[in-house]
């Protein structure tokens, strides 16, 4: 169990917090590209603070604070402009970098600026940087810069702490009961036939790599030769789970809304089926977890909804005071022992854990790990997506 303090070491998120520091030496997604074809101008939250995201008439990216600064007046009905944003009550208009570039009906343009933050799109998705400059690289991740793959964005805005997401995903026993059990029973509640059964762990282990935890199991029926066991697959620190599901791998992105909200960023890739074109869009929804009643979904239709029934039903900010960690729980304490170690690496001046700052390293960052190799690297596909048969969930 955790005390008060520590509770609130790893999960308060504003500027100036242990976490908070942490959290910002990353680039974080906050939208999906396609959101902005349908409206320039969003208004975001991300680690506290509140902010607008817009693209130029010119198709530059900002991200910049949300009041302007001659009334007050909010940017989220900012009018885009080819020098940037325009504040729609008196015309201010600020470029990408927050300054105030021009001042109808005065003489002179002050020399006024708010806050911006560096912003960059990778693979459909936008990216933010709150951190200290210079700002590290935007990490190239297999699945944001693969051409041969259909992809799309499912983004989620939940009611918790988003350590809550991530201690989920080193926790591979829930998956017996939480998709298994707990699935077929509300499947069966709303008249539909069990989910599937999945295997009991026989082991988990966990490795700490370069980029994070690889983490690994082995279940009743399978060798020790079975890609489960002999490599696993990545939580890439501080906030990303790669899941390996069948014919469907994903990235699960835990972004920090505030202390008590989290957007769960879902990135998913598609082999296209044969002689299916590839899609040269890159679609994105927003996803809603509660019905029409106000109730988190009961979790029937998949396993995603089961995982933020979990989430949730901890509240808003877990009680970790209460929990109780056993044996089963050992790469949640890995994981939080590895922040504990980053936030103090942020606190002696330097770089926590994944960030990159090597353009070489970025390029090559798309490895195979080979079976005979401890993981040094992601574990990606060989050639063309090629996935193993398992079954559909590896959470």
């Amino acid at each position: 169990m955790l005390t008060e303090e520590q509770t609130r070491k790893f999960t308060q998120v504003d500027r100036g917090t242990p976490m908070g520091k942490l959290l910002r030496c990353y680039w974080q997604p906050i939208a999906a590209a396609a959101e902005l074809d349908q409206d320039p101008v969003r208004p975001v939250r991300l680690l506290g603070e509140d902010l607008i995201l817009f693209r130029s008439t010119c198709g530059d990216l900002g991200l910049i604070g949300n009041r302007c600064l001659h009334r007050g007046m909010s940017l989220a009905y900012g009018v885009p402009d080819p020098k940037g944003l325009r504040c729609c009550y008196h015309g201010w208009t600020y470029n990408i970098d927050g300054v105030v570039v021009e001042m109808p009906f005065e003489q002179e343009c002050l020399s006024l600026k708010i806050a911006s933050y560096p912003v960059q799109k990778l693979g459909g998705a936008i990216f933010a940087y709150l951190g200290p400059r210079p700002a590290p690289l935007l990490p190239k991740h297999e699945l944001f810069v693969r051409h041969d793959l259909n992809r799309n964005i499912e983004i989620t805005e939940l009611p918790c702490n988003w350590l809550q997401c991530m201690d989920n995903s080193l926790d591979p026993i829930h998956v017996e009961h939480l998709h298994g059990v707990y699935g077929s029973y509300v499947r069966q509640k709303v008249g539909k036939p069990p989910g599937f059964a999945p295997a009991r762990h026989r082991k988990i282990e966990f490795d700490v790599f370069e980029w994070g935890i690889m983490k690994r199991r082995l279940l009743e029926g399978e060798s020790e030769e079975s890609d489960d066991w002999r490599i696993g697959h990545p939580v890439i620190f501080p906030n990303i789970l790669y899941v390996a599901e069948a014919g469907r791998p994903h990235y699960q992105i835990r972004v920090p809304v505030d202390d008590t909200h989290t957007l769960n960023f879902r990135y998913q890739a598609l082999q296209p089926k044969d002689g299916c074109p590839l899609s040269a869009e890159i679609p994105a929804r927003r996803e809603r977890p509660f019905d029409e009643n106000g109730n988190l979904r009961c979790g029937a239709e998949n396993v995603a909804e089961q995982d933020m029934i979990a989430w949730v039903g901890q509240g808003m900010i877990a009680d970790r005071g209460r929990e109780h960690l056993m044996s089963s729980d050992r790469g949640i304490a890995l994981y939080r022992k590895l922040l504990d170690e980053n936030i103090i690496r942020v606190e002696h001046g330097d770089d926590p854990m994944a960030v990159i700052r090597d353009h070489a390293k970025n390029e090559t960052m798309i490895q195979v790990v080979r079976p005979h190799e401890r993981p040094k690297a992601f574990y990606t596909f060989e050639g063309s997506l090629q996935m193993p048969d398992r079954p559909a969930h590896r959470g």
